[in-house]
């Protein structure tokens, strides 16, 4: 289902004025994702009520607070951008199309997938922190 883009703006800045890249086309995608070293976090963004509500914040939480940080931050648009999002999730090997979910990857391969299931219910905090032991099992430590 399409949203309009007046709508959907603030939703997209949750995550770009933290620093993700909006990846919107397949070739995107492509560009970003099999060709990054080191670490990259993928956010599958969508507009669904509770569970995008809950994942936004708390991926920019753990962002902030981990002790390490992704080498590269990217962010597709379930819904809004049909083409980066189906290309995104052909790098998810061994999951279904989940949105919202929470991809990283090292060196173009998966090392870590949030489901939906795994976010929906759940506060924020609790999200951020499984993220956070994810980013500081998989990423370099900042400084």
């Amino acid at each position: 289902m399409m949203y309009d883009e007046n709508l959907v703006a603030p939703i997209r800045q949750d995550l770009t004025r933290v620093g993700f890249r909006e990846l919107r086309t397949g070739a995107e995608v492509d560009a970003a994702l099999p060709g990054n070293k080191g670490t990259t976090m993928v956010v599958v963004n969508s507009v669904c009520g509770c569970s995008a509500r809950m994942a936004r914040p708390a991926v920019r939480y753990a962002i902030e607070h981990s002790t390490a940080r992704p080498d590269h931050l990217a962010t597709v648009f379930a819904g809004q951008d049909a083409e980066a999002t189906e290309r995104a999730r052909s790098y998810f090997i061994g999951y279904p199309p989940s949105s919202p979910s929470i991809a990283l990857l090292k060196d173009g391969k998966l090392v870590y997938f949030m489901e939906r299931w795994q976010i929906e219910g759940r506060a924020a905090d609790a999200i951020a922190a499984d993220l956070i032991a994810a980013i500081e099992t998989h990423c370099t430590p900042k400084g």
